[in-house]
């Protein structure tokens, strides 16, 4: 058990792993009450995502995915506003039941 495992939902962890012309890839963790569940993500300047996270059912892969697709489309924006694109750290949480 960790700090980030959560008493209900589930915690989502983004690590920046490293960035290149294209995009970024990143570690993701994903943390609930019972299990823990690891994968890979690449993100791309033109908003697109591929998500690997071993053994996570589809209702935790599912809300990764979007969370992962909202840290790509925003990073453009970023980079055209001057700022670093890609996030070093993204921790978000969902509630129990939802993105079903």
């Amino acid at each position: 058990m960790t700090d980030l495992t959560p008493t209900d939902g589930a915690r989502f962890l983004f690590e920046r792993a490293s960035e290149d012309a294209a995009g970024a890839r990143y570690s993701v963790a994903v943390y609930t009450p019972s299990a823990t569940f690891a994968g890979n993500a690449s993100l791309g300047y033109d908003g697109s995502v591929t998500i690997e996270l071993t053994g996570a059912p589809a209702e935790l892969s599912g809300p990764a995915e979007n969370f992962a697709k909202l840290i790509a489309r925003g990073a453009q924006k970023q980079r055209d506003d001057g700022f670093p694109p890609w996030p070093v750290r993204v921790l978000r949480w969902r509630g129990p039941g939802r993105g079903k």
